[in-house]
């Protein structure tokens, strides 16, 4: 009877161990599979990556990103086949990833933001655009922050989590651009004059566009002159060409034309 009991205890060992052994062997196999296919999605998603519009920035985190997803997955399935709970794996791994996200709050929202600027793609590099605080070129944009140069030659760098929830203007978004002039002119000078001075000047640079064509009028009375505006559109790169020599042409032809540009008076009166 203790030969037949040592017998079957000899065989039991002997079948969980070749059970294990099959799980081990099974394990492996779904390691082997996994990491070809693994490997093959990768091929599959930088092929799919180089044919999209995607800024090329976020080409290795989408990359990275997918490769971790998969061997986490994978390596869940084979606990899951061996035996081993996960669940207490899930529990520390989440708590694991709070502990993380506390302590990199800062730059995990500087990160979101990299990430929303890159796909919605407000700016570019190379754009001018002003925050309303930081006004400059785009010189770079990392995942963390942009890099302006101010047009004094000032390196920037920006939170892109503080950028992604600013009012940014662009001003480059658009292949052109209306200068807006403000001038005034005496109570004297005729209004027809003054705006004829004003709409020849711009139709005669060679940087106003004609279509459409600039705008002047009369915008207001003020209590020492007349108050006009000028509206004039040029290409992106013409902008501040345009409006210097703008601001000295109008000047220049308004004197020759005798027509005065008062400034504000006091007159004290002694008692």
């Amino acid at each position: 009877m203790n030969s037949w009991n040592a017998n079957a205890a000899v065989i039991s060992n002997w079948i969980m161990a070749g059970g294990l052994l099959a799980k081990l062997m099974v394990a492996l196999l779904i390691l082997l599979v996994g990491w070809i296919v693994i490997r093959i999605a990768k091929k599959m998603i930088v092929a799919a990556l180089a044919k999209s519009t995607l800024d090329e920035l976020l080409h290795p985190f989408i990359l990275n990103t997918v490769r971790v997803v998969l061997w986490i997955l994978l390596l869940l399935t084979i606990l899951s086949w061996m035996g081993v709970p996960i669940t207490a794996f899930l529990t520390a791994l989440g708590a694991a990833g709070v502990a993380i996200a506390l302590a990199l709050r800062d730059s995990l929202s500087n990160f979101a933001g990299g990430i929303i600027i890159l796909f919605s793609k407000p700016f570019k590099k190379g754009d001018h655009i002003e925050d309303l605080q930081v006004s400059g070129k785009v010189e770079k944009i990392d995942l963390l922050y942009t890099t302006i140069s101010t047009f004094d030659k000032r390196i920037i760098t920006m939170p892109n989590g503080k950028l992604a929830n600013a009012t940014v203007i662009n001003y480059s978004k658009e292949p052109v651009r209306r200068v807006d002039f403000a001038f005034t002119a005496s109570y004297d000078a005729k209004t027809s004059l003054v705006k004829e001075i004003l709409r020849s000047a711009a139709n005669s640079h060679p940087l106003a566009q004609k279509d459409p064509e600039p705008f002047v009028a009369v915008s207001g009375h003020g209590d020492h002159a007349i108050n006009y505006v000028l509206r004039v559109w040029c290409n992106q790169e013409d902008y501040w060409v345009l409006y210097h020599d703008l601001l000295e042409q109008v000047k220049e032809d308004l004197d020759q034309a005798g027509v005065n540009i008062p400034y504000p008076q006091l007159d004290v009166h002694m008692v």
